[in-house]
């Protein structure tokens, strides 16, 4: 009996911090252009373009320019370091630009690709430098000889310090993504379409979001067929 009056005088408490802790979610589009153009056989410069769109900022929440440098080291292993401007807008339209530096090692075997990116963010809001590592995982499961395939992908974010302007350390997200690889303009080009599941796991009391996005990227080689990244 006193369980049960305990139960129902702690319901109301229970039920108003219920929205609190719910997940958020939001319907996305992402699309992503890639430029690569060799120097040497070993050596290209990656040219990138990026824009999100979301529900919850009613319009563009984000874009993305920059480049990447990447040499090859051995067969199957590619050292990149770029630089991205980034503009992060909110559906007030209050943008903040943030600039990123950015290192990570590719390896390839067959059609398993691995990458570990090492990013550093240098906000406004502050002199702290953000850092974030992320690890992911890609497997293409190639459809006949003509270039078409399916994939999958995992992404990580895991963030080793926190910052005044915003960035809390912990496993901060997570990316899956699944999806077709078509190939265009006799294999110069690569588009893949799929659908982007991002998960942010609530850090330093925020809620937890969960994001659904149909992602649509292009990559395009200057001269000659390519291998994707």
């Amino acid at each position: 009996m006193m369980a049960r009056r305990l139960y129902l005088t702690c319901l109301p408490l229970l039920l108003a911090a219920a929205p609190a802790s719910a997940q958020v979610e939001d319907e996305q589009f992402w699309e992503q252009v890639n430029l690569n153009v060799p120097l040497t056989p070993d050596v290209r410069v990656t040219l990138e373009e990026i824009a999100r769109w979301g529900d919850r900022a009613d319009g563009i929440s984000q874009t993305e320019f920059g480049a990447l440098l990447g040499t090859k080291l051995a067969k199957g292993v590619e050292f990149g370091f770029g630089y991205r401007r980034v503009g992060l807008f909110s559906a007030s339209r209050a943008a903040v630009h943030e600039d990123r530096l950015r290192q990570q090692v590719v390896l390839t075997h067959g059609p398993l690709i691995g990458r570990l990116r090492v990013d550093e963010r240098f906000n406004p809001g502050g002199h702290e430098v953000g850092f974030r590592i992320r690890p992911l995982a890609r497997y293409n499961y190639a459809l006949g000889s003509r270039g078409f395939a399916l994939f999958a992908s995992h992404e990580s974010f895991f963030i080793p310090n926190s910052t005044a302007w915003g960035q809390h350390a912990g496993y901060e997200r997570m990316r899956n993504m699944a999806g077709v690889v078509v190939p265009l303009f006799s294999r110069k080009a690569l588009l893949d379409i799929g659908y982007l599941n991002q998960y942010r796991f609530a850090l330093a009391g925020a809620r937890p979001q969960m994001e659904h996005a149909l992602s649509l990227q292009l990559t395009i080689n200057a001269i000659g067929p390519i291998l994707h990244d």
